[in-house]
């Protein structure tokens, strides 16, 4: 057996000798390789005990290597990994030194049992060490050093990721093993420090994040994109270690991260940036901030770092900055510091250092500027801050502040009673607490716990808000003058329900956004109507309504006589289940890294003309996206249950006088190559090569929904009758007869599919640069001039009866019961801004 040529030949000695003797860098690197490969490979715990079980080990792991050689400092890495890799609550033990000097050993086993494992042991063990195995199996003297752990963690910024990764792997292993003497010697000096330099570190990549976010909302760039994702990814790992050594559970480390993550990162910097921007040095942005809390607060686990960032959301953003608590409960100091207003109303300075105070507020939530000053202390807090970015903010910001609500929401580390007092407590966990306090005999009348109209508080509410608070002035110095800590929280419920109702109103926001509004709503309001007052129903069935509901009715009905009213039902059904998959959804659809990117990209709005079908595109399926969700919202409102498609009326049956049938085509469609009768079709010539003129004859057809401009070739041996040789979509044709060749007819060709661009895919894509499309262009000449106004006014009779079936098709969905009245559908030249738009296709030149 190997293991027992070792311990007779005394060969882990030798090789300690060889190190010691040798000058050579192979040598060293062939040991280390060798003591990996071997450590990872003991299966008996007889072997790991002899291995471990005296002080040779650790004169490796504390040798002075050269590191300056990489490879040799590859082999070492993956030598102290190997070790780790084999640790637990008794192997441990054999590797760390006491206050007495001896290496501690805590063991179930005696040493008569290992010496009946290994008889040959006793003579290579220290005497010291089976002295401690006797001692009743226990020794519990404090641990002084643990040389693995100490020497591992000076690699621990090393610039080789690898070697990065292999340090935390090996901490992991050495926190999870459990042990109550080692946890000790991790969590007190100078073994803290490493924590605090682990924040430091990540503290220093959120401002390099940052500069990097507000450089790329400047100037949108697929390369700078690719980089923030892949210092968010940097991020996010380092989250995800972080959390990874929570879950050790190692009480006192647990406090450390606490405190570090307070002190270093989310105090100084990310709380105060919600509502105040350095002026002269910028160092994260209100965008930035709200991401690495909603980081912070989904991965790491730590129940009292969660309630604090909620707690310190009622403080005003100045409490976070120096000497703060000489500017509270509305005192102006009176030693040097200064809170003046600039010339620039939207700049204040706080002891010379200007901060300036973040314009798009909401007037019916927050406070004017002035009025955050006039006493020293603002009145407006950080969750004021969050509510006037759904409010007034820009589609970022928004997507921000919903995306911070959805994680304080679904943070279990969260009191409930801190939830209820953010105004953000779901509905059914309102009625389940109303139900608890009814069942143990707690004074909640039955009127309580069925009221649709409100939010009730519990005895004692403020108690645990009030008891963190208390923590953060003690603990931390920052100190909350906030009246709206003793408010109401049916008061904050409602605000945040004002706040979402006006976002539904505003028309500069993306539609995904708007999902995610929707999405917060339903988790509020599970019970329809329940939850929400008078006046919230009267603002969603008047501004509401006539606002948002009816422009988007409208624009909806503006795109069945548009650029794509082929597909527009056909979209609306996808669009449909989307939204309602994404409001019922557990959790957010989107990724929290989509804070940081611009939401309104790809698009071809800058790069082509506004009559393009691409653009033309994207705004139709904008426009149905927003008509999904509001009528969702207003069938919800109304207490029903969603329809898993929307109610639309079932195609129509195709008149049999119609051109359709008179061709002879069936409900699929015409094919290129198949044959059709050449009812009404119209003689016409046209080149797809320069000097090639084809005869063809024309035949615009609407079938249903859909409609085509065909070119067929006459049957020379079966009169009437042709073969379809090109097929071109009907819709945004936009037929003009040439004003100097009245015989030629000029049409626009869109692609037959919709472009469809999702800007959750940018994540993956990256903004890739894509070559602007353009629409195909027609001419087509005509025999005499009589024959080209037919054509035109064939095509305009089958583009009106296609968009009347569009419209027919969505009437059902527009006239449902508690909407708004359908607006007049009657046929109507679309709008050239609305109606006609461009894509791509296969550019077909005039005739020569």
């Amino acid at each position: 057996m190997l293991i027992s040529f070792f311990m007779e030949r005394q060969v882990m000695g030798e090789f300690v000798r060889i190190l010691k003797v040798s000058r050579i860098a192979s040598i060293s690197l062939q040991l280390l390789q060798t003591m990996s490969i071997m450590i990872q490979n003991l299966k008996s715990e007889c072997a790991i005990y002899y291995i471990f079980s005296n002080e040779h080990i650790n004169f490796l792991i504390t040798y002075m290597f050269d590191f300056r050689n990489e490879e040799l400092l590859s082999y070492y890495i993956s030598f102290l990994r190997a070790i780790s890799g084999k640790l637990d609550k008794k192997t441990i033990s054999l590797l760390v030194k006491t206050q007495n000097g001896t290496w501690l050993v805590v063991s179930g086993s005696s040493w008569q049992e290992m010496h009946g494992l290994l008889p040959k042991q006793q003579q290579t063990l220290n005497p010291k060490l089976v002295g401690l195995y006797c001692l009743n199996n226990a020794c519990y003297e404090e641990v002084v050093s643990f040389p693995l752990y100490v020497e591992a963690i000076r690699f621990a910024s090393h610039e080789e990721s690898m070697v990065r990764t292999a340090v935390r792997a090996l901490t992991l292993n050495v926190y999870h093993v459990g042990d109550e003497s080692v946890n000790r010697l991790v969590a007190k000096a100078p073994h803290a420090d490493y924590f605090s330099n682990l924040l430091t570190v990540f503290q220093k990549q959120c401002i390099y994040l940052n500069g990097m976010v507000s450089e790329t909302l400047k100037n949108p760039d697929s390369d700078t994109t690719t980089a923030i994702l892949n210092v968010v990814d940097e991020i996010e790992d380092n989250l995800y270690y972080i959390s990874d050594v929570i879950s050790a559970g190692i009480p006192e480390v647990g406090r450390l991260i606490t405190a570090n993550i307070l002190q270093l990162l989310i105090f100084p910097l990310l709380l105060p940036s919600l509502l105040l921007d350095a002026v002269d040095d910028i160092q994260i942005g209100a965008i930035t901030s709200l991401y690495l809390l909603c980081c912070i607060l989904r991965l790491v686990k730590i129940k009292d770092l969660a309630n604090t960032i909620a707690a310190s959301l009622f403080c005003p953003p100045e409490a976070f900055l120096p000497d703060s608590e000489t500017k509270l409960n509305g005192h102006a100091p009176d030693h040097g510091h200064e809170i003046q207003q600039t010339e620039n109303k939207n700049v204040i300075e706080v002891d010379g250092c200007s901060k300036k105070f973040l314009p798009s507020m909401s007037s019916s939530l927050l406070v004017h500027p002035e009025d955050i000053i006039s006493k020293g202390v603002s009145r407006l807090t950080l969750r004021d801050a969050l509510l006037s970015y759904i409010t007034a903010g820009d589609d970022l910001q928004v997507l921000s502040s919903l995306s911070m609500l959805a994680t304080l929401l679904q943070t279990k580390e969260l009191e409930e009673t801190m939830l209820e007092a953010l105004g953000i407590l779901p509905q059914r966990k309102q009625h389940k607490k109303l139900l608890q306090q009814a069942l143990v005999g707690e004074d909640s009348r039955e009127d309580q716990l069925f009221s649709s109209g409100r939010s009730f508080i519990r005895d004692g509410f403020s108690c645990e808000l009030d008891g963190y608070l208390q923590n953060l002035k003690e603990q931390y110095g920052v100190a909350c003058s906030s009246l709206e800590v003793g408010t109401s929280p049916s008061v904050h419920r409602f605000q945040v329900l004002d706040a979402l109702v006006s976002l539904f109103c505003r028309s500069n926001i993306s539609p995904e956004t708007l999902w995610d509004g929707g999405w917060l709503l339903r988790q509020l309001l599970l019970y329809s109507e329940a939850g929400f007052n008078n006046q919230h129903l009267e603002l969603l069935r008047t501004s509401h309504t006539q606002d948002s509901y009816k422009n988007c009715t409208y624009a909806l009905l503006e795109e069945a006589r548009g650029t794509w009213p082929d597909l527009l039902v056909t979209v609306l059904h996808g669009e449909w289940k989307r939204c309602k998959r994404a409001m019922e959804a557990p959790s957010p659809r989107k990724e929290l890294k989509c804070m940081l990117l611009p939401l309104d990209k790809p698009s071809f709005d800058d790069v082509l003309p506004n009559k393009s079908s691409f653009v033309a595109g994207e705004r139709m399926c904008k426009v149905v996206k927003v008509f999904a969700l509001l009528h969702q919202l207003q069938i919800f409102f109304l207490g029903r249950a969603l329809p898993e498609q929307p109610p639309t009326c079932p195609p129509s049956d195709i008149p049999e006088n119609s051109r359709a049938r008179n061709a002879g085509l069936d409900v699929s469609g015409p094919k290129l190559g198949s044959e059709l009768r050449l009812v009404d079709a119209v003689p016409c010539r046209i080149a797809f090569e320069r000097g090639k003129e084809r005869d063809f004859c024309f035949l615009a057809i609407s079938m249903g929904a859909s409609g085509w401009i065909l070119l067929a070739e006459e049957l020379p041996m079966k009169k009437n009758y042709g073969i379809i040789r090109v097929v071109a979509p009907l819709a945004s044709s936009d037929p003009t007869i040439d004003q100097k060749h009245s015989r030629w007819l000029h049409l626009r060709i869109r692609p037959s599919t919709l472009p469809f661009f999702d800007p959750a895919k940018l994540i993956s894509l990256g903004r890739a640069k894509t070559k602007a499309p353009v629409d195909g262009r027609w001419t087509i000449a005509f025999m005499d001039d009589e024959s080209c106004k037919s054509a035109l006014s064939m095509i305009l009779e089958e583009i009106d009866l296609q968009s009347n079936e569009v419209e027919k098709r969505l009437k059902p969905l527009l006239n449902h019961e508690g909407a708004i009245d359908v607006p007049d559908t009657s046929p109507h030249p679309p709008d050239d801004a609305s109606s006609s738009t461009a894509t791509p296709s296969n550019s077909l030149g005039p005739p020569i």
